[in-house]
């Protein structure tokens, strides 16, 4: 007969070594005398050998003690790696230079190439590409609060004219002067269009697909889109751009497909790693904004999660709307919770369409 620890729902998460489980039960193994968290890595125990606890308490009373790998008692191995790699943000953040591997390693007690991967899996950039994209962040407030590019170049921590036309303009994609004149000479081809949501705007720079606008007026998407971009130039009407949209349409209509383009993602450095950690949530799923902020590496910033879905401005390809609350419901959508509903019941028909047919 199957123990009732076997039947128990929460035996298959100790199974899976679900990392999400940790903190809500702990359990205890009998022919050992040690209680673990769920994630615990040791061999898989005979289930008729194990008790489940609702606390910790519960697990202490039973006499046994806490096992040494997982820690039961301490922060699990995914809040102390966090911990690390807000270290690891920070000291960036605070570095006039961009620091090196070694200098950030060597700063959390961490190999080079161990901090490299959690680094990483963490935040979705490697602690190079993150320290470019605050970086960059840091030369757009320069230079719209800054009087003169020459004031940005201080304010922005570089010691040289030289180095920061070369960053500058790298990080930009165009000039720091063209920038600080509000995009001037700068080409946007766009097109709208219609889709079952409604109205559809798609906008590309010369390095990709840099705004995907939903709503019900077509002539608001091309306002919005002037207010974004107040100095480019923007190209409409163009039948080769025309694919463009019809892609993205067609990827809307049939998540299934993909949508392999291009994007030119502009944001501060907390909005690209969530913005790259929603990129990673597969079609027909969802997570949570809590679940998003651990992801990146930053548990106790669910507001800021949720501040960074509500500032994407690429629909679709970049999926914010498969973020939900804590107890599942929907919460606010920047083009509208109905749009939201109607994105995630597609995809999940369609997503279970598939799975039909490769049964099949």
């Amino acid at each position: 007969m199957p123990s009732s620890t076997s039947s128990d729902p929460r035996w298959a998460r100790i199974v899976a070594r679900d990392r999400s489980a940790d903190g809500q039960f702990w359990y205890v193994v009998a022919t050992t005398g040690i209680y673990c968290r769920p994630s615990c890595p040791s061999r898989t125990a005979n289930p008729g050998n194990v008790t489940i606890h609702d606390t910790l308490v519960g697990a202490r009373e039973t006499g046994a003690r806490p096992c040494r790998r997982c820690n039961p008692e301490g922060s699990s191995i995914d809040a102390e790696n966090a911990a690390l790699v807000e270290q690891a943000c920070r000291l960036i953040a605070t570095a006039g230079n961009v620091p090196s591997l070694a200098t950030l390693a060597e700063a959390v007690e961490l190999s080079p190439g161990y901090f490299h991967r959690l680094f990483k899996a963490t935040t979705g950039l490697t602690p190079r590409a993150y320290a470019v994209a605050h970086r960059a962040e840091r030369v757009r407030r320069s230079l719209h609060e800054a009087e003169t590019v020459t004031a940005a170049i201080y304010d922005a921590g570089f010691g040289s004219d030289s180095r920061f036309y070369e960053a500058s303009t790298a990080l930009l994609g165009m000039k720091p002067s063209t920038y600080r004149a509000g995009g001037a000479s700068e080409r946007l081809c766009f097109a709208v269009g219609e889709c079952t949501l409604g109205a559809i705007l798609v906008a590309s720079s010369g390095r990709g697909v840099a705004a995907i606008l939903l709503g019900d007026d077509p002539d608001a998407l091309v306002r919005d889109l002037q207010d974004r971009f107040p100095r480019a130039e923007l190209i409409g009407g163009d039948e080769a751009y025309e694919e463009t949209i019809a892609r993205v349409v067609g990827f809307i209509e049939a998540p299934g497909i993909g949508l392999n383009l291009p994007l030119d993602v502009r944001g501060t450095a907390f909005q690209q790693r969530v913005w790259h950690a929603l990129r990673a949530v597969p079609a027909g799923t969802t997570v949570t904004y809590s679940e998003v902020a651990r992801r990146i590496g930053a548990p106790a910033a669910t507001r800021a999660v949720a501040g960074a879905c509500a500032a994407n401005h690429i629909a679709v390809a970049i999926p914010c709307h498969r973020v939900v609350r804590n107890d599942g419901n929907l919460s606010g959508y920047r083009w509208g919770v109905e749009r939201k509903r109607h994105l995630l019941e597609v995809e999940r028909a369609d997503c279970g369409l598939q799975r039909d047919n490769e049964q099949c």
